[in-house]
């Protein structure tokens, strides 16, 4: 019997509401097994017989919480396409390694000082380890793709990877620009999140031998859930708590970002406002005061709520890709996941 079977059995006895249990949390009782599998292999797997501080430096991170999301995408992609074998936790911790190298090199890059409501490894080491370390994870994702002896995923993960660098880039050279649009930044989300999502998703369907119409749904789903919870965490960057970001409230308006908030309110400020844009992001002049003052702007031309009406957007076709897909258990908790974040932000 799988933990989630006993939690719902241990529900009906004492009268606990499921739905009050978080849809993450209900996907992580489900795949316990799996994780705990996917744990052990990246536990072996971030050692090194020359180097002692690449575990160090990789367990910082990865031992210090997170809801272990995208892994858990790809197992309950592979499951709910009727996976039995062994290679969807490789690929599990190929997503986890590919996600964690870029939190470290994105650290270095955001001059970032916390992660996970922790210190982050460059402050803890320095760039060079941070850099370094990541690139070593890089590496062995792709020794664990190779494992699978699936070419399509090898593929899949490849190309997101590739599509991931991409989007850092494109972030970098779009930031602190207030001529990026809406369009630009749904190509950055795409590529520095929505890609690992959707490739979590996608190889876990084609390792499981899904047929084609499974594999694009669950693509699909990975894409929209990535976009939209993206645009959840580019808001509560400027209104959610630092215990629920893992990072510093206003850290994106201090590091000048241009997220989609911003975009909103700089597409109808007036010149003043304008003006005002142009000093914190471009100029990078900020005083005391100025996020108040970036607050207040949203509010006033309803920035935030339209971000958040084009998140909730994307939740509703992530939902709508998984109406192709076999009818299951996991796919309930797929379908709730996708309200549960954008529920995040209120």
């Amino acid at each position: 019997m799988s933990r989630w079977s006993a939690t719902q059995l241990a529900g009906e006895e004492t009268g606990l509401d499921e739905l009050s249990v978080k849809p993450h949390e209900r996907l992580a009782d489900w795949l316990a097994e799996d994780m705990a599998a996917v744990n052990v292999l990246i536990r072996a797997r971030m050692t090194s017989e020359h180097a002692p501080r690449i575990p160090e430096v990789t367990a910082h991170l990865v031992e210090a919480g997170g809801k272990r999301l995208r892994p858990m995408l790809t197992l309950a992609a592979a499951r709910l396409c009727g996976y039995d074998g062994p290679f969807h936790v490789h690929l599990a911790a190929t997503v986890e390694f590919i996600h964690t190298a870029t939190l470290l090199h994105d650290d270095v890059v955001d001059e970032s000082e916390r992660r996970r409501g922790r210190p982050t490894a460059n402050l803890l080491w320095d760039n060079k380890s941070s850099v370094l370390v990541g690139d070593y994870l890089f590496a062995r994702s792709f020794q664990l793709m190779v494992e699978t002896g699936s070419l399509r995923v090898l593929d899949i993960l490849a190309n997101a990877s590739a599509v991931i660098a991409e989007g850092e880039v494109l972030q970098l050279t779009a930031a602190q620009d207030l001529a990026t649009d809406e369009r630009i930044y749904l190509q950055i989300v795409r590529g520095k999140t929505a890609a690992l999502f959707s490739a979590a998703t996608e190889a876990g369907g084609v390792v499981a031998g899904a047929p084609d119409p499974w594999v694009l749904a669950l693509r699909d789903y990975g894409d929209a859930l990535g976009i939209a919870f993206q645009i959840v965490d580019d808001l509560l960057d400027y209104g959610g708590s630092s215990a629920a970001i893992g990072k510093n409230t206003g850290d994106d308006f201090r590091e000048r970002k241009v997220t989609l908030p911003v975009i909103k309110a700089v597409a109808q400020a007036d010149a003043a406002e304008r003006a005002f844009w142009v000093r914190v992001i471009e100029t990078g002049r900020q005083d005391e005061g100025d996020l108040a003052q970036a607050l207040a702007i949203m509010a006033r031309h309803g920035a935030m709520d339209a971000a958040r009406a084009d998140a909730l957007a994307w939740a509703a076709k992530a939902r709508a890709a998984l109406q192709g897909l076999p009818d299951h258990p996991l796919r309930s908790m797929l379908d709730d996941l996708a309200d549960y974040v954008v529920a995040r932000v209120s």
